[in-house]
């Protein structure tokens, strides 16, 4: 199923099966980063971690990822990723 996602700075993954996830964080990402924002929250839940691991997997492997860190507020329920500045040789 495609989910259309608005890039607007926050995305709530509870809508997402667990097996989706890394494909929709990396996109996102790549698409944040197109719409010029230097910062993201990628809200996961608490829970038990799963999710919360699998975001941090795909945002320390991704290349648009400068840094990550846990949302102090949330508990660990969402993270928040800075953005690496976008290659200004790289076409839009």
């Amino acid at each position: 199923m495609t989910h259309r996602v608005p890039i607007e700075g926050t995305l709530d993954l509870h809508a997402f099966a667990p097996r989706d996830i890394p494909s929709v964080v990396e996109e996102y990402i790549t698409a944040a980063q197109a719409e010029g924002l230097d910062e993201v929250r990628l809200i996961h839940g608490r829970g038990v971690g799963v999710q919360r691991r699998i975001v941090h997997e795909v945002l320390r492997n991704h290349p648009r990822v400068a840094e990550f860190r846990d949302a102090p507020e949330s508990h660990l329920g969402a993270t928040i990723a800075r953005l690496a500045s976008a290659d200004p040789e790289a076409e839009p």
